[in-house]
């Protein structure tokens, strides 16, 4: 991953974490805890695709996995969030820019159902049975109601971060100016590279030699 995005990307993830833990957990609330961890990573594999999504969900959860009260398994939730972050990533359009605010929150949806669901499937592996005993169906509706209503005030300026981070403009110049200089020492040094200016020269100068060859024949014969 670049740098710009691990900058970005460890504070979001330490904030969201420690609103989680902190302020949405001890709410109380019927069902689900709205999960602000997931959204984060969401809005951020949204923008830097599949790959970086898998990345970063996997750290969130890692970090999920380990922060207190947390009374499960170690990488349990890394599993789930990677496995997240990587089909969120899928929906990047290739300019980086989201128009409609229906395919984020059809995401944010079925993140939210799918999270649940991996969460619990793999609790089921491991023995861990706390969902049949609160209920399932309960579980997934909570859970995507809350991501949803949470969502607009989430997602929207994590991705802005995003992609004010990845079109650094001090980033944009530099690559640039790197860009020109390699350009030049391509030009500048024999690399066998044809271009349509020196093509041209290329032709004007076989045409002057032609007619300096030519007057130099024409005064020999007049001698």
């Amino acid at each position: 991953m670049r740098v710009n995005r691990i900058l970005l990307s460890v504070p979001l993830v330490v904030v969201a974490l420690v609103v989680q833990v902190s302020v949405l957990a001890r709410l109380h609330l019927p069902g689900a805890v709205p999960d602000l961890l997931l959204l984060t990573v969401l809005g951020l594999a949204m923008v830097y695709g599949h790959v970086g999504g898998a990345l970063i969900g996997f750290g969130a959860g890692l970090l999920a996995d380990l922060a207190p009260p947390a009374d499960h398994a170690a990488g349990r939730y890394a599993l789930v969030l990677c496995v997240i972050g990587y089909l969120a990533g899928l929906v990047k359009p290739e300019t980086g820019q989201i128009k409609s605010a229906t395919g984020p929150m059809v995401v944010v949806v079925a993140a939210a159902i799918g999270s649940t669901l991996l969460y619990a499937g793999v609790g089921a592996l491991v023995g861990d049975t706390a969902a049949r005993h609160v209920g399932l169906p309960g579980l997934l509706f909570s859970a995507a109601l809350y991501d949803l209503l949470l969502a607009p005030f989430v997602v929207p300026g994590v991705m802005y971060l995003a992609r004010r981070a990845e079109n650094d403009p001090l980033a944009e110049t530099g690559s640039a100016s790197k860009a020109s200089d390699i350009s030049s020492g391509w030009l500048s040094s024999g690399t066998g590279l044809r271009i349509g200016g020196q093509r041209g020269g290329l032709k004007l100068r076989a045409a002057k030699s032609r007619a300096t060859r030519a007057g130099r024949i024409k005064g020999v014969k007049r001698l």
